[in-house]
């Protein structure tokens, strides 16, 4: 199941949860599961609002406690802990993961004593949190969104006034296509940035799609003509199972560096958002021994791959060109072995039937901690699963 962020006026954490509660998440579903993190003393309200006409779902997390803060640690520990699943604990601490790097930019200090204020309250963990859970339950694979409108003008937080976009906003939506309006407010909050970058796999138009459901969330005040509303719109590929991406290829040909610097290379690359890194062995000019070097990427990372190479190699250019390809359904989850409860790829083939393939870097865990040789664990985990 394909969906699409249509942030025609920006996005917020509440927004986003009003939006995917519209799409058809049962509340009493979300507040139970919520509760299990284990969260307690919050209350999560909903209710049906008409902005310019079009109907949507208002949120509000009331919590017992407002000024409760937590730091980086405690809220990946929280997240971590949990009897969520795997899939959603792994979105949860990505969006998370944006919020921590951009504050620690902003106050100079390590990722991991980024202390949280307006961020790491109950209300934002119930919208991130919330978030990944629907995400889950709508059965949603893949995410894409709109560029993301940003509003000028300032506002008050802990630290006093600050402008908008808010700094963390800013930092969170590096490498986001975005673009200003005339609107003096602000349109998308440091969790609303956070949720459409780290789940979305690329931004621009909605993609090829055959629609089944939409939905609105919708924001706190109102813009005169502009609807307070974010959009998900949501369906299947028109290919069925299939999924068509459009992707960039970048490459280049190398044959004057050190071959160690291939492997941080690589590793750098999947860092920056590389899909894959692949290398092949070419003849160039003068029938010097070269290396070719790959890299697949969604669009809003192409710039991105292309620095780092030029960066880090001995490279004087770098191609690029736009490629398409299909790519089955596939989603993380979580299996029973004789080594615990371990992570695995649930894949969707074309006829409608799933496939389950371990996790390399989890057995690859399992070998060193169990002291047993990889293929054992691959033998094992596969033999238990019936594959």
């Amino acid at each position: 199941m394909l969906a699409y962020f249509d942030c025609f006026s920006g996005i917020s954490g509440d927004m986003a949860l009003g939006a995917l509660i519209d799409l058809g998440v049962p509340v009493d579903w979300l507040k139970e599961s919520i509760s299990n993190i284990p969260l307690k003393d919050f209350d999560l309200s909903v209710s049906s609002v008409s902005k310019n006409g079009i109907g949507a779902k208002r949120v509000e997390v009331k919590a017992a406690d407002s000024s409760v803060t937590r730091d980086y640690s405690q809220i990946i520990s929280l997240i971590s802990n949990s009897p969520l699943s795997a899939n959603v604990r792994e979105m949860g601490i990505a969006v998370f993961e944006e919020i921590a790097a951009a504050e620690a930019e902003i106050h100079g200090c390590p990722k991991e004593k980024v202390h949280f204020h307006e961020l790491g309250g109950v209300d934002s963990i119930v919208d991130i949190v919330g978030t990944a859970l629907c995400i889950e339950y709508l059965g949603i694979t893949r995410l894409s969104a709109s560029r993301i409108p940003m509003g000028s003008g300032f506002v008050k937080c802990r630290h006093g006034i600050i402008p908008l976009p808010a700094p963390a906003t800013v930092s969170i939506l590096k490498d986001v296509p975005v673009y200003g309006v005339d609107i003096n407010h602000e349109l998308v909050t440091p969790t609303g940035a956070a949720i459409v970058k780290a789940l979305s796999v690329s931004f621009g138009n909605l993609p090829d799609m055959a629609i089944e459901k939409t939905g609105y969330g919708a924001g706190k005040y109102d813009f005169g003509n502009l609807p307070n509303l974010l959009r998900i719109i949501m369906g299947r590929s028109p290919g069925g199972e299939y999924q068509d991406e459009l992707i960039f290829q970048v490459e280049t040909c190398i044959d004057d560096m050190n071959p160690e610097i291939f492997g941080f290379l690589m590793d750098r690359l999947f860092e920056d958002g590389a899909l894959d890194v692949w290398w092949v062995p070419v003849s160039m000019k003068k029938n010097r021994p070269g290396t070719k070097v790959h890299a697949i990427c969604y669009p809003d990372r192409k710039d991105v791959l292309i620095n780092r190479i030029l960066s880090e190699t001995t490279t004087t250019g770098v191609r690029y060109y736009e490629v398409k390809r299909k790519t089955l359904s596939r989603c993380l989850d979580e299996i029973k072995t004789i080594y615990g409860t371990v992570c695995v790829k649930r894949i969707t083939n074309p006829d409608g039937t799933t496939r389950i393939v371990p996790e390399y870097e989890v057995c690859k865990k399992i070998a060193l901690e169990k002291k047993v040789p990889l293929k054992n664990v691959y033998e094992n985990i596969i033999k238990e699963i019936g594959v």
